[in-house]
């Protein structure tokens, strides 16, 4: 764990340049708009190690599987959200040297993110070789109002000489994929033009053939006054760049202005794309940088308006709350069905950019409370969309009849991971996708959406668990063989308790969204079931057989049900008892020795006590909990939220605080010695929920809000916004005191500590414990 981020409560700041951490705070400080990324790299040379990344959403390279031996239904690609053209290059060359922080002597240093206003501010001062010293200061951000915009206000100050300094503003599609199975470049050039200030280059991917335009205009100033001088212009292939030098001395300062446009084919024809690019830059520079940031400023205080979370008497936990939440609405808008969200967002190369069973089972609570309720059905939508492609997937490893797999990654609905125990087992998957249209309904009351869409993905995936299943004669039980679960730690394992647990309680919901359909939709329903060649009587009789008969391992002893068969063969030594030195694990044990261990990645019998806990007791949920959480490592970044959660529902609430801790602050410490490669943003939908959950103690049973908060001892108070059945809720607690302002004409029912509530419209529920 690292500890050099400077705690604030609306602030990320780091102090001093160490190389070795620069890295991970490129992706600490990245910014994004939903549509577009950019980590946090500099704008002049660096020659040190860093790893570039410009990502745009939806842009992808089927990058072919490399494994050393192929197996039957292995994708042949896994999909990548590359890097792309780097649009926030300025190359900077005083009195005849290039600045470059790597060969500088770098005197002073300061990197802020203000989450509050999405702006990015990096400050230094450097002595380059000829002793020659600059102050630099850089403000960047990415727009969340016009989001195909990016602009930079890039200061240059002469501290100790007279003489010259060039600026060079360029554009570089020449660019690479560290991660690249082959070595490969993934873009060939379309087109490229410069003149003058600005320029223009559209590149296009190999294999998928996606366009996208860059464009870019810059503006020179010297103490306030523009520079007229000539500008050069240079170009290659995949680059475009305009020059322009001004004489200073010792006390001046100059100004770059750079506005900077991406746009692709997936929102244009590729024809018109150079010209839309030049659109956008046109409008971006009649604007100006200062009313470009006020729009884009104002718009990030509407989303704090609903979204955020304020902590007092603990400013950690505060900047840890909030640096989640700035990502995860800088990551996703909601706007576009096509597009979902990446593990490590517009972040890293890690995981590719692609969608997992991550956003189901961890971003949508988030989605659901903070945003339009458009924003997470859109996410439904898109798995709607894919389930042919779920369907043809479930094909190739022998499935029928319309039973639909949906991928453990993809881009497109085609399966693109090449692990053969993750590719093939991990099937919980598709449970987490049923629950999501579940929960989905629950909060928003949108039963409509099962007609017919929610409906025809629970149907191929009812199709899936009761082709997947098998009848043991030896048992006189439903089994599930040869799966994974979430806790990856285990492999090939037979009767995994929370995959199980999801496809039982699948055909459960299917029956019950068939019964609605045919009440309230009985002629669409009779469409769907000739569409579907859907043999209601025969299909149905199975499911219910295996929702009587399915086989889960359990332990009458400890009274829990065992994550898998065997599970108490292995040595149960907890995870305290290990040597500090085998910590973590996965970074110093064999792959053999962590199989046949019994630690667990993250929650994985516990994940369906979680979804599932009103159909357990508190003590079961506590002898589990008291079972499995002492042999839990928390390497994976989905863990610690689950954790904290179930700990709050069972009254260890010293042990929820310290997951949120852990779960809120992993990236900005590096708790798993990774955040290099990228943020968790998928995680970072689980640490609100830790929150929400754990302290507000929130839940939505059969629609209707129910919360049985508690304050960390440590903390003065808290407060959260959620949006619910068409009102807005601000939910605060103090010691001894709850409230819920309805900031809404809406009534809303909520029940707190087992009492039942009615707020009405524009009024506050106090409640005193």
């Amino acid at each position: 764990m690292k500890n050099y981020i400077i705690h604030h409560d609306w602030k990320i700041v780091e102090e001093g340049f160490v190389p070795e951490h620069n890295r991970i705070s490129e992706s600490i400080f990245s910014i994004g708009n939903g549509k577009m990324g950019q980590r946090a790299n500099f704008e002049e040379k660096y020659s040190g190690d860093t790893l570039n990344g410009t990502y745009v959403a939806g842009i992808y390279y089927p990058d072919k599987t490399r494994v050393g031996w192929w197996k039957n239904g292995y994708p042949e690609y896994f999909a990548k959200i590359i890097n792309s053209t780097n649009w926030i290059g300025i190359g900077v060359t005083v009195n005849g040297e290039e600045l470059d922080l790597a060969k500088a002597k770098v005197l002073s240093f300061k990197r802020e993110l203000d989450m509050q206003h999405g702006l990015l501010t990096r400050c230094f001062v450097a002595e380059l070789q000829n002793g020659n010293q600059v102050e630099v200061c850089s403000h960047r951000f990415v727009s969340i109002a016009a989001t195909e915009i990016g602009a930079i206000r890039y200061t240059v100050k002469a501290l100790n000489f007279d003489g010259e300094i060039k600026v060079t503003p360029y554009l570089d599609g020449d660019v690479v994929n560290e991660d690249s199975n082959y070595d490969e470049k993934f873009w060939v050039e379309v087109a490229r033009a410069v003149g003058g200030p600005e320029g223009y280059l559209t590149v296009e991917t190999l294999k998928t053939g996606f366009h996208v335009s860059t464009g870019m205009w810059f503006q020179l100033l010297k103490n306030g006054n523009k520079v007229e001088t000539d500008i050069t212009n240079g170009e290659r292939e995949k680059y475009v760049e305009a020059s322009q030098s001004v004489s200073v001395e010792k006390g001046d300062e100059i100004v770059v202005e750079k506005f900077s446009s991406t746009v692709s084919s997936l929102d244009y024809e590729k024809e018109s794309l150079a010209e839309k690019a030049k659109e956008a830059v046109d409008l971006a520079v009649e604007a100006g940088f200062d009313a470009l940031f006020e729009s884009h400023k104002n718009r990030w205080l509407q989303k704090w308006a609903t979204s955020d979370i304020k902590i007092e008497g603990d400013i950690a936990a505060q900047q840890g709350i909030r640096f989640n939440i700035f990502q995860l609405n800088q990551t996703y808008s909601g706007e576009d069905e096509r597009l979902n969200i990446g593990p490590k967002g517009f972040t890293g190369e890690k995981y590719g950019g692609v969608t997992y069973w991550d956003t189901e089972a961890y971003c949508l609570p988030f989605y659901l409370s903070t945003a339009p309720q458009k924003v997470s059905r859109n996410l439904l939508v898109y798995r709607r969309k894919h389930l042919e492609k779920a369907i043809e997937n479930a094909e190739k490893l022998g499935f029928k009849n319309g039973a639909a797999l949906y991928p453990m990654v993809t881009i497109n609905g085609e399966e693109c991971h090449n692990e053969w125990e993750i590719t093939f087992e991990e099937v919980h998957r598709n449970g987490a996708i049923a629950y999501a249209i579940y929960d989905y309904i629950n909060y928003t009351g949108d039963k409509e959406y099962l007609a017919p869409m929610g409906f025809e993905v629970l149907l191929g995936i009812s199709r899936f668990w009761s082709q997947r299943v098998n009848w043991s004669a030896d048992k006189e039980k439903y089994v599930m063989l040869g799966v994974t679960g979430p806790n990856e730690y285990e492999n090939n394992v037979n009767n995994n308790f929370h995959t199980s647990y999801l496809a039982v309680w699948t055909l459960k919901y299917t029956l019950e969204a068939i019964d609605y359909l045919k009440k309230e939709f009985p002629f669409l329903f009779e469409e769907l079931v000739k569409k579907w060649k859907f043999n209601e009587l025969n299909e149905t009789a199975r499911w219910k057989d295996i929702i009587d008969k399915m086989y889960f391992a359990r332990d009458e002893k400890r009274g829990i049900y065992l994550q898998q068969d065997g599970f108490l063969d292995k040595d149960l030594t907890p995870v305290a008892e290990l040597p500090a030195e085998d910590l973590p694990i996965n970074q110093n044990w064999s792959w053999d020795r962590i199989l046949r261990a019994p630690y667990i990645k993250q929650a994985d019998t516990l994940q369906s006590l979680y979804l599932f806990q009103e159909n357990f007791t508190t003590e079961e949920l506590k002898r589990h909990f008291d079972f499995y959480e002492p042999l839990t490592v928390h390497e994976s970044s989905l863990s610690p939220c689950v954790h904290s959660i179930l700990a709050a529902k069972i009254g260890y609430q010293d042990k929820a605080y310290e997951m949120y801790l852990r779960t809120s602050r992993l990236d900005l410490d590096d708790y798993n010695n990774d955040t290099e490669d990228g943020l968790h943003i998928t995680s970072m939908g689980g640490t609100w929920m830790s929150f929400v959950m754990a302290f507000g103690g929130m839940r939505v049973v059969n629609n209707k809000l129910t919360f049985n908060p508690f304050l960390p001892e440590s903390w003065k108070s808290y407060g959260f916004r959620i949006d619910f059945g068409g009102a807005h809720l601000e939910v605060k607690m103090k010691h001894g005191e709850f409230f819920i302002i309805n900031h809404s004409a809406v009534v809303v029912a909520a029940t707190v500590w087992g009492t039942e509530h009615v707020i009405a419209g524009n009024s506050t529920l106090e409640i005193k414990k």
